[in-house]
């Protein structure tokens, strides 16, 4: 336990206590469809509350009907109050504090969702939604600022800790700041004075409203990361204009949604961003929180001791672990279940308008339903293959007091999501197999390497072992090509290159969905400038910035990726597809769309695309067309296994899937075991 940690010292806001410095940032989680409180949202923050997390930031919270979102929490009528209530009855009963984050998308809002015209300060069109919105006149203005302030005083009504206005990632108040989104000629417009005016007006109005003494957050862009936008300089201004107006403390984020700089996807290093909140501590004196990709306990107490912020945002790792600060503060000494940043369950949903759910933690969003109780009867379980799914099977069986071994024919556990983790800005995906083994190993599973199973050692092991109940989880295999392949050609599986294989200098790709794209990026990188030699040419000016940049992304491969059909990586989640394939472009990867392969012989493939065939040279060729379920071991077990066995297939075994699919089905399998 950690007596002297900084991060489990408390800080004040305002007149707000706080028992450490971790604060869990707004989520839209897609819990509340009708705007009202749920059972389920209810129960996602009380075990993030009950996890020991310090404050609370619920929310995005509609202030109005026109700038909210779906499945969002609504605080523009006092209907919404009683459920309110409950909510921060729940979450003080364990111990934190909380607040609600008034939300206002302006020119993100959606009238295919609202049924409204969204509204903003200038007409311009939504890059996001490509609407153009309302111009708000001076009067909507000043009841739009009432909006902010009546929504700010229900928060207050129901017996919340603070409010936080959302003043930056390109929502309403950020477009009002911005000279991209504001182009208006009245007192709201023209220089940096003016453009505060209808942030620094809310804040006056919210203080009227709730008084002097509820605290009162702003979460701000450090940057905007838009071109044209405001940087880091402009933001000090802001953040010290608010200190002035009276916000009690300052939440720092990254730039706006449409930014084309990565935010919180898997290859933003953790905290890149910091820099952006200790220069906004540079500015002002009341309390700072640094936000985005901060992963870990270790690097939120760097970033308090380096006098970066006074408080640490970590959303997605209390998404992930929601009792990551007692675990960190050494009262659980179990491992810390990690936040990998990949978006599957969480921004994707996001976006498709579904349940937040996790890749890592099959509990989020469900905590509602009943955990995994020690079973009445334990067994002898075994699980054919140490993929997540097998793992994640045998963690929650052996949790629930079944005696579990595990047979990986590899030496080496983890299955397909060590292949998604081959490229550099993919490594994240380890860290939840790291997680799952040392858990399983903790737990008492034995776990046998280089153990392949087959329908006789397993039978002789039924009987041997007396396993009761058996989870099939061999996963998929590469699939065959469907295309000529001459005897003398050089084509190998990408499975096999992201494992380590060597290829040649002038690679051809035959796939682009996920695990090409994947392929070409891991292909692509191989020879480029490394960041320590990257760090010592900078300070020594030893090259320009264009050439430094050339060096970064040109390695020593010729990677062509090559898809039958319109796109690439298709299969990718939204929230993490645009910046791979910004990745292709910028390390160089020729993208050959509608071009199908006719055959692959010795000197390359010959393809057939809208101007013809033709013959594209690879000294080797890397087949990446998908995968089919392994269901060998399943189909030689038929009618042999005896009556008093249970057969779980489990994972890609059934049907190639996402890595959050597999874990979810093996984690309400092993639940019910």
């Amino acid at each position: 336990m950690f007596n002297d940690d900084p991060l489990f010292s408390p800080v004040t806001i305002g007149t707000m206590e706080l028992k450490n410095r971790i604060v869990m940032p707004a989520m839209h989680l897609n819990y509340c469809p009708t705007g009202e409180v749920t059972d389920q949202l209810i129960e996602f923050y009380r075990a993030r509350a009950r996890g020991g997390v310090g404050l609370i930031i619920v929310g995005g919270c509609g202030i109005d009907r026109v700038g909210n979102n779906m499945g969002m929490i609504q605080l523009d009528d006092d209907c919404y109050l009683p459920r309110l209530q409950q909510l921060v009855a729940a979450i003080h009963s364990e111990g934190a504090k909380t607040i609600t984050q008034l939300y206002q998308a302006g020119r993100y809002a959606s009238s295919r969702f609202t049924g409204n015209q969204p509204v903003a300060p200038s007409p311009l069109p939504s890059k996001l939604t490509q609407e153009i919105p309302h111009e708000l006149t001076g009067e909507e203005i000043k009841e739009m600022i009432q909006s902010f302030a009546q929504a700010a005083a229900r928060t207050q009504q129901a017996g919340f800790d603070g409010v936080e206005i959302l003043a930056g990632t390109g929502y309403l108040i950020s477009e009002f700041l911005s000279p991209l989104t504001n182009k208006r000629t009245d007192e709201y417009g023209g220089d940096l004075p003016n453009r505060m005016r209808f942030a620094l007006e809310v804040v006056a109005a919210i203080r009227k409203a709730v008084g002097p003494d509820f605290p009162l957050l702003a979460r701000i862009a450090g940057h905007d990361f838009v071109p044209g936008g405001h940087t880091n300089t402009e933001a000090r201004l802001f953040a010290k204009a608010l200190e002035e107006a009276g916000v009690d403390a300052i939440n720092v984020t990254g730039g706006w949604h449409e930014t084309l700089v990565p935010q919180i996807t898997m290859n933003v290093p953790p905290a890149a961003f910091r820099y952006l909140a200790r220069g906004i501590k540079e500015a002002v004196s009341v309390p700072v929180i640094a936000s985005n990709r901060i992963t870990s306990p270790q690097l939120a107490r760097d970033i308090l001791t380096s006098g970066d912020a006074d408080l640490v945002g970590m959303a997605r790792p209390l998404l992930a672990d929601p009792f990551l600060p007692l675990k960190a503060q050494g009262f659980d000494p179990s491992p810390i279940r990690p936040c990998v940043g990949c978006n599957q369950g969480c921004l994707d949903h996001v976006f498709r308008g579904t349940p937040v759910a996790c890749l890592v933690n099959a509990e989020a969003g469900r905590e509602t339903e009943p955990n995994e109780k020690p079973a009445s009867s334990p067994k002898k379980v075994l699980v054919v293959g140490a993929g997540p799914a097998g793992l994640e099977f045998a963690r929650v069986a052996s949790l629930r007091g079944h005696d579990v071994t595990v047979w990986e024919k590899s030496n080496q556990l983890g299955g397909q999501i060590n292949l998604a983790g081959a490229p550099p800005d993919r490594r994240d995906f380890h860290r939840f197999t790291d997680y799952l083994i040392q858990v399983c190993e903790a737990q008492g599973v034995k776990i046998c390497r280089g153990q392949e199973a087959t329908a006789e050692n397993l039978l002789a092991g039924i009987e041997k072992e007396g396993w009761t109940d058996i989870a099939i989880a061999t996963g998929a295999l590469p699939m065959d090509p469907p295309f000529p392949v001459m005897e003398d050609a050089v084509i190998t599986q990408a499975w096999d290159v992201l494992a380590g294989k060597e290829t040649g200098q002038n690679v051809v790709i035959i796939g682009g969905g996920s695990v090409g794209v994947e392929t070409a990026l891991y292909l692509a990188n191989q020879g480029t400038l490394d960041a320590e030699t990257l760090r010592f040419l900078i300070i020594n000016q030893a090259e320009s910035i264009g050439t430094l940049t050339k060096l970064l992304c040109q390695g020593n491969k010729r990677v062509t990726l090559v898809e039958m059909t319109k796109g690439v990586g298709r299969d990718l989640g939204s929230s993490t597809r645009w910046a791979m394939l910004a990745d292709l472009k910028r390390y160089q990867v020729k993208v050959l769309t509608h071009t199908m392969v006719k055959a692959v012989g010795p000197d390359g493939i010959r393809v057939k695309s809208p101007e013809g065939e033709s013959l594209i040279p690879a000294d080797m060729v890397v087949s990446a067309i998908g995968s089919v379920a392994n269901q060998k071991l399943l189909m030689d077990l038929r009618d042999k296994l005896p009556a008093q066995v249970t057969l779980y297939p489990i994972g890609d075994v059934i049907k190639p899937a996402k890595v959050l699919d597999a874990v979810q089905s093996a984690y309400d399998v092993a639940r019910k075991l």
